[in-house]
């Protein structure tokens, strides 16, 4: 299900990261990095919710906005009834909407937040997102004083909390359309190996946004998956031309494989995920390509594993889901 929208647009972006992400290759085109994963706090979820709450107070000074100017945050993460978000969100005292869609939640906020702004029922909407590598590690995987060793298939999840402030007032970006996923089964059991279960849902939604809109691959000079990793990347574009006749890997990346260089911090090893990957890949660095117009029409293509330990442990399948959003230059 895709939706066309008329005036939505991007206003600012902020993206704050912990140390490996400061180390990557995008290192630079943070607005705020950190040294050590507890970033100050006393808990690896005290430090997510400050990431979080950081990127919001960096997006409000970026774009000289009070809160009061603001109609409603959007936000989501991977903790416990996304704790991080709403402890993030607390002092600002904005109506709020907690989301969750996995490591997808960055789309799915910017979808509903542009829905509401294009029906014209609010006039702007921060989206947020963010997670941590130790907290989703502990809650998720294995506590992490196990030190338990991983596959080459296992991604990492990324440190940060990523924003972005959407509005009605025409600017440099648009928000052109966005498609709604569907959850898929890809009969996939093996939580380090992520990029295998979420690729067929990316493929789902690549291939419904094109016959929706009915575009050529070829309309976007960039696809750019959420956190497959160097493996999910490799296993998309294999099913994309087996599954639809499709080849993307002309004009395709994944923001997975973008954020870390894989090759010299071998402990991320297929790259990240997490739902803040996606948004500081895209906020730091492909947004910005799109103000300059380096770059004129984008899909951001965010996948999420629907990953819960009691349903593995029982021997089911790990869904997946993604939700696309096509951003476009204003001529």
């Amino acid at each position: 299900m895709t939706f066309k929208f008329n005036e939505v647009y991007i206003n600012n972006t902020a993206t704050v990261v912990g140390p490996y992400e400061k180390e990557g290759p995008l290192g630079n085109k943070f607005d705020k990095t950190y040294d050590d994963l507890y970033t100050g706090e006393k808990s690896w979820e005290k430090s997510e919710t400050k990431l979080l709450e950081e990127s919001i107070d960096i997006l409000l000074n970026k774009t000289k906005k009070k809160k009061d100017e603001i109609d409603l945050i959007i936000a989501g993460d991977l903790l416990n009834q996304i704790s991080a978000s709403c402890y993030g969100v607390e002092k600002f005292k904005i109506p709020f909407l907690g989301i969750y869609s996995a490591c997808t939640t960055s789309t799915e906020g910017i979808l509903i937040a542009s829905t509401f702004i294009d029906n014209k029922r609010i006039k702007n909407a921060i989206v947020s997102v963010s997670s941590h590598n130790m907290a989703s590690e502990k809650q998720f995987r294995n506590p992490t004083e196990y030190g338990a060793p991983k596959p080459k298939t296992a991604t990492f999840t990324t440190t940060g909390g990523a924003s972005v402030l959407l509005q009605s007032t025409k600017t440099k970006v648009k928000v052109e359309s966005a498609t709604i996923g569907k959850v898929c089964n890809m009969d996939q059991t093996d939580p380090n190996n992520m990029g295998a279960a979420m690729a067929v849902a990316a493929a789902d939604t690549i291939y419904n946004h094109l016959k929706d809109t009915k575009r050529d691959i070829n309309y976007y000079d960039l696809i750019i998956t959420g956190d497959l990793g160097i493996y999910g990347k490799d296993i998309l574009i294999e099913y994309m031309k087996s599954e639809y006749g499709l080849d993307i890997s002309a004009n395709y990346n994944d923001s997975g494989v973008m954020i870390y260089n894989t090759e010299t911090q071998e402990e991320v090893l297929a790259g990240g995920s997490g739902p803040a990957c996606s948004p500081l890949v895209n906020y730091s660095y492909i947004i910005p390509l799109l103000e300059k117009k380096t770059l004129n029409k984008v899909l951001i293509v965010a996948t999420g594993a629907l990953f819960c330990p009691t349903f593995v442990y029982q021997k089911q399948p790990i869904l997946s889901i993604s939700h696309a959003v096509s951003l476009e230059s204003v001529k």
